[in-house]
C-alpha cells in the first residue's frame, strides 16, 4: 500500500517540481530569485530549527540526523501561499502553490543513514507595471516580468562514530534557468523596447552538518553545527534586445554579443552559511531550542543582471521553536498522539534595495498527526503547518509582503534493509 502510493506520488508530482512557478514575490527579481524554505513540514512549524532528528522523519537541512533513522522514510510536501502586497496607495491579493520536496531516507547499518530526493532551491516570478512622466509630459510604461528557477538534487550520508556524537554531509547538484523581460513603450511613440535575458544555472555545494546529543537523566541536550559551503554557481547567459508594436508584437530583435562584454558565461558565488544550535527536551515528550545562522552575503553579486538599485549586505537567521507531545505510547485516542510544534523566525536575508534592507518576520505552528495503521504505518504521519508573516517595506518606493503559508507534508514509514527474525 504505501509503496503503491509513493510511486503513484512520485510519478505525478515530480514532474511539477521543474513546471512550477515557485514565487510571485517582486524580491526574486534579485540575485538568483527567492531562496525556498529547504526544510521538510516538520522543521518549519518550528521556526525551521535545523538541529532536531528523530527515527521516523527526514530532516532535509542536517544530514547528521541521518544517523537516527531507524525505519525507511518516505517524504513529501506542498505549500500554498497566500500574498498580501502593499505599497503607500494600493493592497493586492495574490497566491501560489508549490511542491517542495521529495525525499526517501533508509537506515543502512546501525547507527547510520542515507537519503536523496529532490527539491526547488530557488525561484523567480513577478509581474510589475511602472508608470512615470518623461520631459515632455508623455507618459512612460515600464512592464517587468521574471520566471524561473534553480532546482536541487541531493544525496545525504549520516553515521554516528562515537556515541552521541553524528555527522554527515549531503551533495547537492543545483540546476534550472532564470528569465528576465522587460519592456518599455511611451504615449505617442509607435514602437516600445524589448529587453528580455536569460540565464542556464548549474553548479555543486555540500551540506555539512554536526551533533551532540548526550542523555542527562530522561532528558536530552541537543547541541548542532551546520556548514552550507560556497556555491559555486556558473551561469551561460542570453540577452535579446529589439522594438515591438503595442498592435504587432515584435518588430526587430537583435542577439546582443556577450562574449564582447565577457558577460556570456558568468560566475555566481553564493557565500557559506553557518549555523549553530541549541535545545533540550524529553525523548517523545517535548523539545524546544533555538538557532543561529551567519552568512557574509555582501560579498554576492550578479554583474550579467547589472542592477543597479541593489546591494547585499551580511546576512543572519535567529529561529527559535520547539514540540509537544500528550502521550506518545497512548493505544487509543489519535489526540493523545498528535505533536503540537511552534516557533518563529527573523531574517536578516542582507538584500537590500533602495537603500532599505529587506528583512523577514515569521510565526509558524502547526500539527503532526498519526496515521492509524499497524506495524511501522503506525509511526507514518501527517504534517499540516502555517506560517504568519511579513517581508519588505513600503518606504522607499517598495513593497510590504504580508503572507499566510499552509504546508502540508507526509511522512510515510516501512522496513527495508532489515533481516526478517523467526523464532
Amino acid at each position: 500500500m504505501v509503496k503503491n502510493f509513493l510511486i503513484a506520488l512520485v510519478c505525478l508530482l515530480s514532474f511539477g517540481i521543474y513546471a512550477q512557478n515557485g514565487t510571485i514575490s517582486p524580491y526574486s527579481y534579485f540575485g538568483i530569485g527567492d531562496t525556498r524554505n529547504n526544510g521538510t513540514i516538520d522543521n518549519r512549524q518550528m521556526g525551521g530549527l535545523q538541529m532536531y532528528g528523530d527515527s521516523i522523519h527526514i530532516n532535509l537541512r542536517n544530514p547528521a540526523a541521518f544517523s537516527k533513522l531507524r525505519l525507511t522514510t518516505y517524504t513529501a510536501g506542498i505549500s500554498h501561499r497566500e500574498y498580501q502586497l502593499r505599497d503607500n496607495f494600493e493592497t493586492q491579493r495574490i497566491s501560489v502553490t508549490n511542491l517542495d520536496y521529495l525525499a526517501v531516507g533508509f537506515p543502512i547499518a546501525k547507527n547510520a543513514g542515507v537519503g536523496f530526493g529532490i527539491q526547488p532551491f530557488t525561484s523567480v516570478g513577478y509581474d510589475l507595471i511602472t508608470e512615470s512622466t518623461n520631459a515632455e509630459q508623455d507618459t512612460v510604461r515600464n512592464v517587468f516580468t521574471g520566471d524561473g528557477g534553480l532546482n536541487r538534487v541531493f544525496v545525504s550520508l549520516g553515521f554516528e562514530p562515537i556515541k552521541n556524537v553524528s555527522l554527515g554531509a549531503t551533495a547537492n547538484f543545483n540546476f534550472g534557468t532564470l528569465r528576465y523581460n522587460r519592456s518599455e513603450s511611451t504615449e505617442g511613440v509607435q514602437l516600445g523596447t524589448l529587453d528580455s535575458r536569460e540565464s542556464r544555472i548549474n553548479g555543486f555545494d555540500l551540506n555539512l552538518g554536526g551533533m551532540f546529543t548526550p542523555r542527562i537523566g530522561k532528558y536530552t541536550l541537543f547541541a548542532h553545527v551546520g556548514v552550507d559551503t560556497q556555491i559555486n554557481l556558473v551561469s551561460e547567459n542570453s540577452r535579446t534586445i529589439g522594438s515591438f508594436s503595442p498592435t504587432q508584437g515584435e518588430i526587430e530583435v537583435f542577439d546582443v554579443d556577450l562574449e564582447a562584454q565577457n558577460l556570456k558565461n558568468t560566475e555566481l558565488k553564493i557565500p557559506t552559511r553557518s549555523t549553530f544550535g541549541l535545545g533540550f527536551g524529553e525523548d517523545k515528550k517535548w523539545f524546544i531550542g533555538g538557532e543561529y545562522s551567519f552568512q557574509e552575503l555582501s560579498t554576492f553579486e550578479n554583474t550579467f543582471l547589472g542592477q543597479e538599485n541593489v546591494t547585499y549586505a551580511d546576512a543572519s537567521t535567529m529561529a527559535l521553536g520547539g514540540y509537544y507531545v500528550p502521550n506518545y505510547a497512548a493505544l487509543s485516542g489519535i489526540l493523545n498522539r498528535i505533536t503540537y510544534r511552534a516557533g518563529l523566525r527573523y531574517d536578516e536575508t542582507g538584500l537590500v534595495v533602495n537603500g532599505k534592507e529587506i528583512n523577514n518576520f515569521g510565526i509558524t505552528f502547526g500539527f503532526g498527526i498519526p496515521i492509524v495503521g499497524t506495524g511501522t504505518d503506525r509511526f507514518s504521519n501527517l504534517n499540516i503547518g502555517f506560517e504568519l508573516g511579513r517581508r519588505g517595506t513600503r518606504a522607499a518606493g517598495l513593497l510590504e509582503e504580508n503572507y499566510l503559508n499552509v504546508n502540508i507534508g507526509i511522512s510515510l514509514n516501512a522496513l527495508w534493509f532489515q533481516k526478517r527474525k523467526i523464532n
